[in-house]
């Protein structure tokens, strides 16, 4: 037998014996585990981010078993199993991919990207946008947002476009800053202008969220050399002005890349 399926019959079985005598699996609720999955699936992007091979297989092992873990909880519901969770998929996949498996034809992985967002519309979806969960993180949302209605067509022609709407957003920003601008409208405001910068990483093909967080870690690692650096010199942060802080600022620039 295919060892692809070996293993996975395998899970399976491991799967209805915790179920069936582990106490803390025998606990476990579709509620229980959901905080759990979001976990897994940030360790999972961690490992990604550090191109580490050997972390990815590991967690996508953990992300396996709770695809199989929520099947169980189906099955024992009698809603759905396994099966059905994977008949399912089988067959959406055939269906969005008619360039494949129809006569479609297609000159790009974006006409592919629109056909899957039109075909979306066939099958009962009132909105475009109602693939997108509202419990993503706001800059991911954003980036979602406008990759599915720019599947319909609702898009700007170009980058030049783009980046002038950013700057359009930041005088509108500046306006509303320099004439006392309540909270609520600078909050807005400033909203509107992180949606056009992530316009803007959009049709220069930038991830936003994987920018930033390349950002956050780079920083993180900078000021931490910043920190050894000046107790290395006995020295405390908090005794010292802006001005020598950036001294050991601009040496771990030049140190951490």
């Amino acid at each position: 037998m295919d060892q692809r399926l070996t293993e996975f019959e395998r899970l399976l079985a491991i799967m209805d014996t915790l179920r069936a005598q582990c106490p803390w699996d025998k606990e476990q609720t579709f509620d229980s585990l959901r905080h759990l999955t979001i976990e897994e699936t940030y360790e999972l992007s961690d490992a990604i981010l550090k191109k580490d091979l050997t972390e990815i297989r590991k967690e996508l092992g953990d992300l396996m078993l709770h695809l199989v873990f929520y099947s169980k909880l189906g099955e024992e519901a009698g809603s759905f199993g396994i099966a059905d969770v994977l008949k399912g998929i089988n067959e959406k996949l055939i269906n969005r991919h008619p360039h494949i498996y129809g006569d479609v034809k297609v000159n790009s992985a974006t006409d592919v990207k629109d056909n899957w967002e039109k075909i979306k519309l066939t099958e009962g979806r009132d909105s475009v946008l109602e693939g997108v969960p509202m419990s993503l993180p706001a800059m991911i949302k954003a980036y979602r947002i406008q990759d599915k209605v720019r599947g319909i067509g609702f898009d700007w022609d170009n980058a030049t476009q783009v980046w002038e709407k950013v700057e359009e957003e930041i005088a509108e920003l500046k306006h509303e800053l320099q004439n006392g601008a309540d909270k609520l409208k600078t909050e807005l405001e400033f909203g509107d202008l992180m949606f056009a910068l992530v316009n803007y990483a959009r049709f220069i093909d930038v991830n936003p969220e994987t920018a930033l967080e390349r950002t956050n870690r780079k920083f993180i690692s900078r000021f931490k050399h910043l920190e050894s650096a000046v107790n290395a010199d006995g020295k405390k942060l908090h005794d010292m002005t802006l001005a020598e802080m950036d001294v050991y600022w601009e040496k771990a620039k030049q140190i951490v890349g």
